[in-house]
């Protein structure tokens, strides 16, 4: 059977676009995958921030042409030569595909990535733990190494008072307190569907930006490339169930709204926003936006409601589970220094960082040193 395999490697955008619909039933049939692998979520995101001449796209087919795996690949920017996943910082998970009922495909994979890459080292970001990219790992005959990348908090996927059994007694009793409130503000929560996505999103990208205006929003989720890579992407992935747009009306006016994306395992609240008027009124917008997600997701079936990356504090009220996603670095047996070159590299950043948040001292150093990239700015 694995004789049948056959590779290829797609550069080209319009060819890229064109595997939409056999590209969608390859993520359905990899149960691992999370909707950052929909077609609608790469091809917008490439669209958005890919390079004329660096996409690599690799492709496996079975005898008959069937799409049985692929990797989304680019040449990354940089002195070194690398090959790294679509999706980039905005992107919180990364992955290949594997159909699940062929289990040849990833040794196939592995090789194909092989070729497409040469002399390339291989730089995998954000893989989360049981992801299909960690069978490409177990089969790549060369160099690799497996370092640490984002913290992710997840929890159940349980309603409200499944989660508020996980907290303490007396902090339970007050988040429904805060709950009882915002009923009797009479904030209704609305699921946006079909051709309202799109203005939907953009008062969501409004609201996130008076939320965090004079506080350190994420410079990227300012601009217009990443308003018009939401637009394209997620509308469809509402159509497939892929993600969902909620607003919260206070009044009949928009007062919060949120994009949480969704595949049938996991779902992860992914933006939001809200307007400044909900503080003054001292509503617990993380409370709301929570009891909803909750409820929506565990009434989808799916095992786990992930807050994604980061380790902020109003996550950890929730006593959610510390899952460490993974960056895989794969090269051929003549790249091998290169792998050691760019994951000693790895390691240098992550000590760097390591370093400013323990000691601010050492952070204030750090910041003063040049070529380092400025650390992201909250607003998630």
């Amino acid at each position: 059977m694995g004789r049948a395999l056959r590779t290829e490697t797609c550069r080209d955008t319009e060819a890229f676009g064109r595997l939409a619909a056999e590209w969608t039933a390859l993520y359905g049939r990899c149960s691992s995958a999370t909707p950052f692998q929909s077609h609608s979520w790469l091809h917008s995101w490439w669209l958005s921030y890919g390079r004329p001449g660096a996409l690599r796209v690799v492709l496996v087919r079975d005898g008959a042409g069937a799409l049985v795996a692929a990797a989304p690949l680019m040449r990354a920017r940089g002195p070194l030569p690398v090959l790294t996943q679509l999706g980039g910082a905005i992107t919180d998970f990364t992955d290949v595909l594997l159909d699940d009922e062929r289990p040849e495909a990833a040794a196939a994979l592995a090789g194909a990535i092989a070729r497409t890459a040469r002399g390339a080292v291989v730089d995998l970001r954000e893989v989360r733990p049981g992801a299909a990219a960690e069978r490409v790992f177990a089969h790549w005959d060369g160099p690799r190494r497996r370092l640490p990348d984002s913290l992710c908090l997840e929890l159940p996927a349980v309603p409200m008072e499944g989660l508020l059994e996980r907290i303490p007694s007396g902090k339970a009793q007050r988040v429904r307190a805060k709950l009882r409130k915002l009923d009797a503000l009479g904030i209704d929560a609305h699921v946006v569907t079909g051709p309202d996505v799109p203005a939907a999103l953009d008062r969501l990208l409004t609201l996130h930006q008076l939320q965090w205006r004079g506080r350190g929003v994420t410079a990227e989720h300012t601009s217009e490339r990443f308003a018009q890579h939401l637009t394209r992407a997620v509308r469809p992935m509402v159509e497939r169930g892929d993600a969902m747009v909620t607003e919260f009306r206070l009044g009949g006016d928009v007062v919060a709204a949120d994009l949480t994306l969704m595949s049938p395992r996991l779902a992860g609240g992914y933006l939001y926003g809200a307007d400044p008027v909900l503080r003054e009124r001292k509503v617990d917008v993380a409370a709301m936006l929570l009891r909803h997600g909750a409820r929506e997701t565990s009434a989808g079936g799916r095992a786990t409601l992930s807050m994604l990356r980061g380790s902020e504090p109003y996550k950890q009220h929730w006593r959610p589970e510390p899952v460490r996603n993974r960056r895989l670095l794969l090269a051929g047996r003549v790249a091998a220094p290169l792998l050691w070159l760019h994951a000693g590299a790895a390691d240098a950043r992550r000590w760097a960082a390591r370093q400013a948040r323990e000691r601010p001292w050492a952070g204030r150093l750090l910041a003063r040193l040049p070529g380092r990239a400025p650390a992201p700015a909250a607003g998630g």
